[in-house]
C-alpha cells in the first residue's frame, strides 16, 4: 500500500504576523446570521499585488480562491472585477473609499504576494468601506509556493472570521470514499480532500474495499472499516507516515463504525456478535476495550459530544431506527427523536448544540438538525437519498452525501438553517465524507 500512499504534511510550515495598521481600526464588521433569508454582504477582492516578478503568477489566483471561499458560504456576494473603478496597484497605498462605495462594496480585501525561490509571502488587509475604516490588524502568511491555497484560505478564515464573528472552515480538509467503475464491480478508494474539493489524493489502492472514514479531531489520524480481509475490521491510519494497523477485534464479531474520542485517545464502534450489535469503547494506547450496551437490538453510528462526556447513537430498540444518548462510559441511553420516520448517523456539532441526522420519511430522506434534548428539529434537505452528515469545523455547515435515483453518490454541504445548498467537485461519485479540524 505504500506506493499509493501520497505524503499529506505541507512541504514548509504556515507563519502568520502581523501588520501594522494603515488607520484607525474599527469594530469588525457585523453580518447577522439568523434562520431567515438575509442578503449577502457585497465585497470586493482585486488581485492581490505582486511585489516581485515571482509574484506575478500568483495575485489574481489567491484572490480568486478567496472570493470563491467566501462566495461559496452564501454569506457574501463578491461585486466582480470589471465592475471595480479604483484599482490597487500598491499594499500600502492609501483606499479610495469613496470609488468602493459607488460600486456598492461593503467589505474590501487588498493584499500583495512575494516569492523568493520557492518562499512565498502573502499579506493582506480588510477595510469597513462604509465606515472608511480597516478592520483589525493586517496578517501576513509565509510558506512554500506549494501551499499558495492554503494561504488563500488562511486569509479567507480572517476575513470570515472578523466579519461574522464565527470561526473559519477553510483551511480544512474532508476525508470520503472516492467511488469508481460500474455498479457491479465499484471500487471505493479512501482519499483526502481539500474542502473545496482541491488537492485530492488517494489514500488506500481500491482492491480492499472501504467504507465509512473518520477523521481525528487533530486531522492527523483515520479510521475506516476495511473489507480486505473477507470481514469488515478496523483500520487506523497515519496522515503523517501513511502508516496503518488493524484494530479492534473482537472474536466471533464483525467490527464497524468507528469513531474517535475527542482527545483522540480512544474510539467507540459498533460490533455485530449473537444476533445483538452493541457499543464498544477502546483505548488507543492499552487496547482495552470495553462493552459500553447490552440489549437485544441493534446500536450504531455513535458520535461523541465535543466535552467527550456523552454519546449519541441510533438504535431500533423501540421498534424504529431512533436516536438516543446516553453517557459516554456507558449507562442508560434516553431516546430524542420523537418525530414520523426513521432516524440515522447522528453527530454531535462541534459546537455542542445540536445534533445532525439522516431522516427517512414517506419515501424521502433528509438531513437535519436537533437540539441535544431532542427539541426543534430543522430538516435540512429532502431527496431520494440523503445521508452521512459531517460537521464543518466550525459547526455552521454540513457536508452529506447525496444520490439520485438510478444516479451516482455525490457530496453536498448546507448551512444549518437549510440555505445554500450546493454541490462540493470531485473527481467522480463520492460518498461518505468526514469533516476535518481547522489546520495549523
Amino acid at each position: 500500500m505504500t506506493r499509493f500512499f501520497v505524503f499529506l504534511t505541507a512541504l514548509a510550515a504556515l507563519f502568520v504576523t502581523s501588520i501594522a495598521p494603515m488607520a484607525t481600526q474599527a469594530q469588525p464588521l457585523r453580518l447577522q446570521i439568523t434562520e431567515g433569508v438575509i442578503e449577502p454582504m457585497p465585497f470586493a477582492v482585486p488581485a492581490f499585488v505582486p511585489e516581485n516578478s515571482g509574484g506575478s503568477q500568483y495575485g489574481d489566483a489567491l484572490a480568486r480562491v478567496i472570493a470563491a471561499n467566501l462566495s461559496n458560504t452564501g454569506l457574501f456576494r463578491e461585486v466582480p472585477q470589471q465592475a471595480h473603478i479604483a484599482r490597487i496597484t500598491s499594499f500600502d497605498a492609501g483606499v479610495s473609499y469613496s470609488d468602493w462605495r459607488a460600486v456598492n462594496v461593503q467589505a474590501l480585501i487588498t493584499g500583495a504576494v512575494s516569492v523568493q525561490g520557492n518562499r512565498m509571502t502573502v499579506k493582506f488587509r480588510l477595510f469597513d468601506v462604509l465606515t472608511g475604516q480597516q478592520v483589525g490588524d493586517g496578517l501576513q502568511f509565509a510558506g512554500t509556493t506549494d501551499s499558495w491555497r492554503r494561504m488563500a484560505h488562511k486569509v479567507s478564515d480572517a476575513v470570515y472570521s472578523r466579519i461574522t464573528g464565527e470561526g473559519g472552515y477553510f483551511d480544512s480538509r474532508v476525508v470520503f470514499i472516492s467511488e469508481s467503475g460500474s455498479r457491479i464491480n465499484r471500487v471505493r478508494r479512501l482519499a483526502i480532500m481539500d474542502q473545496d474539493g482541491e488537492n485530492v489524493q488517494f489514500l488506500t489502492d481500491g482492491r480492499a474495499m472501504v467504507i465509512g472514514p473518520r477523521i481525528s479531531h487533530t486531522g492527523e489520524r483515520i479510521l475506516y472499516t476495511t473489507y480486505e480481509t473477507g470481514t469488515p475490521r478496523l483500520a487506523l491510519m497515519n496522515t503523517q507516515t501513511g502508516q496503518r494497523q488493524l484494530i479492534g477485534d473482537i472474536p466471533g464479531a464483525q467490527v464497524f463504525s468507528p469513531r474517535f474520542t475527542p482527545d483522540g485517545s480512544g474510539l467507540v464502534f459498533s460490533a455485530a456478535r449473537g444476533g445483538n450489535t452493541d457499543l464498544y469503547r477502546m483505548s488507543l494506547s492499552s487496547g482495552q476495550i470495553q462493552q459500553l450496551t447490552s440489549s437485544p437490538s441493534i446500536a450504531t453510528g455513535p458520535s461523541f459530544s465535543p466535552d467527550g462526556r456523552m454519546i449519541t447513537f441510533e438504535s431500533d430498540r423501540s421498534g424504529t431506527s431512533q436516536i438516543y444518548i446516553m453517557p459516554a462510559t456507558g449507562g442508560e441511553a434516553r431516546r430524542i427523536s420523537f418525530g414520523q420516520g426513521r432516524y440515522n448517523t447522528p453527530v454531535w456539532s462541534p459546537r455542542g448544540d445540536l445534533i445532525a441526522f439522516t431522516k427517512s420519511h414517506a419515501g424521502r430522506f433528509h438531513i437535519g438538525v436537533m437540539r441535544t434534548d431532542g427539541s426543534e428539529e430543522r430538516l435540512l434537505t429532502a431527496s431520494f437519498l440523503d445521508e452521512s452528515p459531517t460537521w464543518a469545523p466550525n459547526g455552521r455547515v454540513i457536508m452529506f452525501t447525496r444520490e439520485a435515483q438510478g444516479g451516482d453518490p455525490s457530496l453536498f454541504s448546507v448551512d444549518i438553517t437549510g440555505r445554500n445548498l450546493r454541490r462540493i467537485p470531485t473527481p467522480g461519485p463520492a460518498s461518505d465524507p468526514s469533516w476535518g479540524p481547522l489546520r495549523p
